[in-house]
């Protein structure tokens, strides 16, 4: 029986390729270089569960990123990679300080509570980023049996808000949350796009910062699925093995979640994918200030673009292209750019703005 079959298929094509959005950057497709790494790992068989050649490669990768202890742990999503991260991170009466915008506490359903088992305290801040004064709001009781401890502090590069911490603000969190006994846990759903930004590696904001763990993002940057944590204070966490399963975040063909971000992080693919969507970002904005009567919301340090703008004109522009509201009651939306929007998306985009704008 040969191993291999061949380029025949049955499915067909239900889409139309040529219909473009800002709604996510989940919304695009896959890059093909790592199509293409999917594709160079399917021949043959690899033992399961992670002890494939792929995955092993990859901590060697990882280390050329994050340094000599980081540990990358290949899971399915971010939801399941900030999860697992989190409870690796707490004790079963933990809490987890974090921005009240964060994606752990808005967009993930209360799986960190349901799933994991802990506690969100959350800060209300004006532009989603965390300083060690706002984590102070919540960063107290710890010998209160009435209240849950805090045992780590959350942030998330960039973050929600599409606005990018620096370096030096996040070795100031990190030394007030190791001053006070907790752990740093970085979600880094667009880690790549926040490096482009900021112009640094990604260990100057993370590993050399002192931040115990991440939450490594991929599928926003090009990957088809997959995600990983990546543990680089091994001090800090126990049976990641154990919880990863528990977490029912172990894949069994794990190369093919390893080889993806191998295919990202071998070399430049993973910055050249979040330079491009964050350079589309700013034609986008620098286009939306030119229209009169919508207004930017925050500073466009990444790939996304807020907006205010009437909420009539946001409908009839969302039959045109696909986006989010973010505050349908105060008319504030987000664009958000991706891997493979182009300078025509862009510009057809503002089009349909200042057209819709005029009616």
């Amino acid at each position: 029986m040969t191993a291999a079959l061949g380029p025949k298929t049955d499915a067909r094509r239900h889409h139309d390729p040529s219909v473009r959005g800002f709604a996510s950057d989940n919304y695009a497709g896959v890059h093909p270089e790592v199509l293409a790494a999917i594709a160079l790992a399917n021949d043959g068989h690899q033992v399961a569960y992670g002890e494939d050649q792929y995955t092993e490669h990859l901590q060697r990768i990882m280390h050329s990123h994050f340094g000599p202890t980081a540990e990358a742990f290949p899971v399915f999503n971010g939801t399941g990679a900030n999860v697992t991260a989190l409870q690796a991170l707490t004790d079963r009466w933990g809490a987890v300080i974090c921005a009240e915008s964060a994606h752990i506490n808005v967009d993930e359903g209360g799986a960190p509570e349901r799933m994991g088992g802990l506690k969100l305290l959350t800060v209300a801040t004006p532009d989603g980023k965390l300083t060690p004064e706002l984590i102070d709001r919540q960063a107290w009781g710890w010998e209160d049996e009435h209240r849950a401890m805090p045992q780590v502090v959350s942030i998330t590069q960039n973050t929600e808000l599409g606005t990018v911490y620096t370096v030096d603000e996040i070795k100031a969190i990190v030394e007030h949350a190791h001053s006070k006994g907790m752990k740093v846990h970085l979600d880094g759903a667009r880690i790549a796009n926040a490096a482009a930004s900021l112009d640094v590696p990604m260990r100057a904001f993370t590993s050399a910062a002192g931040v115990d763990v991440i939450s490594y993002g991929g599928t926003k940057n090009g990957m088809m699925f997959g995600e990983a944590v990546v543990v680089l204070n091994p001090d800090a966490v126990s049976h990641m093995k154990h919880l990863r399963k528990l977490s029912m975040q172990l894949a069994s063909k794990m190369r093919f979640v390893s080889v993806q971000l191998e295919a990202l992080l071998a070399k430049d693919l993973w910055l050249r994918n979040a330079r491009h969507a964050n350079t589309m970002a700013q034609r986008l904005a620098a286009g939306v200030r030119a229209v009169d009567g919508v207004e930017i919301l925050y500073p466009v340090q990444a790939n996304a673009v807020f907006a205010r703008l009437p909420h009539e004109v946001s409908r009839r522009l969302q039959e045109r292209f696909r986006f989010y509201f973010w505050d349908e009651a105060a008319g504030d939306v987000r664009w958000m750019c991706s891997f493979d929007t182009s300078e025509d998306d862009v510009d057809a985009f503002l089009q349909a703005l200042k057209e819709e704008m005029a009616r």
